[in-house]
Parts: structure tokens; sequence; C-alpha cells
């Protein structure tokens, strides 16, 4: 309903303005308690999306179970990671994360940057 618009939105009967602000609502409540639950892991909830977007597509469809299993590979993956580069010592998981979602998010605003001056 969101997607849709406005104008749709009150053709349903649905007031999107509220709408909008349960789903924010909603959303800052379930980060909050997946980062109390499980500590920062900077980028991973950013970055994954844009991942699953250019691989598979904008389908919802898609895009939200491909989010959830990729970021679980992912994280898995940088937990093995930092488990093992620096043994018997660990890195913490959010660290290795930033390292590689700080470049990655140079490399999105540079491609959009590029996208907008060949349109």
């Amino acid at each position: 309903v969101v997607t849709w618009g406005e104008e749709e939105a009150a053709y349903l009967g649905v007031s999107h303005q509220r709408l909008r602000v349960r789903i924010i609502l909603l959303s800052a409540l379930t980060v909050g308690i997946a980062v109390a639950l499980t500590g920062v892991i900077a980028f991973l909830g950013l970055v994954v999306p844009h991942l699953v977007r250019m691989t598979l597509g904008s389908n919802h469809k898609t895009l939200l179970p491909g989010s959830a299993l990729m970021g679980g590979l992912l994280l898995l993956l940088a937990d093995t990671l930092a488990r093992s580069l620096f043994a018997p010592a660990e890195l913490p998981v959010g660290i290795l994360t930033a390292l590689v979602g700080g470049p990655f998010f140079v490399f999105l605003i540079l491609k959009e940057q590029r996208d907008r001056v060949t349109l």
C-alpha cells in the first residue's frame, strides 16, 4: 500500500500518513531490539539489501528473503574471519563489517553520481 502512493491508499480507505508512521515506528522498534540482542554490526543491514538488489533485482518477493539469507551468510563469513584472522585473539565482527561496509557505500555513492551524469 505504501509503494502505491497516497492516491491509491486513499482510494482503498487507508490513511497513507498514519500507515507510514506505524511502519517507521515498527521498524525502529525492530531494529532497536535486534541491536540490543546482537550488538552493533556496522553496515550489514545497509549493505546486504543493496547487494541483493544489484544481483536479484528490485522485486520485493525475492528481495526480502534474499536479504535475510545473504545477511546471515555474510555475518557468518565475517564472524568466521574475525575469529580466525588474528587467532588466538579475536577481532570484533563490527570492525570487520565496518571495514567492508564503508568502502562499499563510497562505491554506491560514486555509482549513483555516475548514473545521474549519464542520464
